[in-house]
């Protein structure tokens, strides 16, 4: 058998092992942006619950006196850092859009990196929301019964909305 014939064999194996490389490289990369895309999902949905249980607040704060919940209602209204929070996913998904298929798998494991960990700490201060807005609302509740025990002369002048 000819010379020529192995190395014809050897260069189409190469060739198909190339593609196969090609081919799992793609999956990979393709599984990593659906899997960001996922995160960006979830991270969205997260801030969406802290909107939703900051306006929820908001109701308990009005009608804690406004001398002691004026911290607390202002830092309710604004909404800022969620916003800005919803911006950074929305730059998220435009880089996943734009650079995902062309960007090295070290840089999408990055980009994968970064949103677990600010999906890590807006669930851990969702959490710690969903607290303090637990004990408010008990300390609210045990404060207006006891304002309803005194007699009128103490009690405090009604918080104006």
């Amino acid at each position: 058998m000819p010379d020529y014939i192995y190395w014809i064999a050897t260069a189409l194996l190469a060739g198909f092992v190339g593609l196969l490389w090609r081919r799992q490289r793609w999956l990979q990369r393709r599984q990593r942006l659906l899997g960001l895309l996922d995160l960006c999902d979830g991270l969205e949905s997260l801030l969406d619950r802290s909107q939703l249980r900051m306006q929820e607040l908001q109701a308990v704060v009005g009608r804690v006196p406004a001398d002691i919940g004026a911290v607390a209602a202002s830092a309710l209204e604004t909404g800022l850092p969620v916003r800005e929070a919803k911006r950074d996913v929305l730059q998220h998904r435009l880089w996943i859009q734009q650079e995902g298929e062309t960007a090295s798998l070290a840089a999408l494991e990055r980009a994968r990196l970064a949103l677990e960990r600010s999906q890590g700490r807006l669930a851990g201060q969702l959490r710690a929301l969903e607290s303090a807005g637990a004990e408010l609302a008990k300390a609210t509740a045990a404060s207006e019964e006891l304002a309803r025990r005194e007699p009128p002369a103490l009690r405090r002048p009604p918080a104006s909305p």
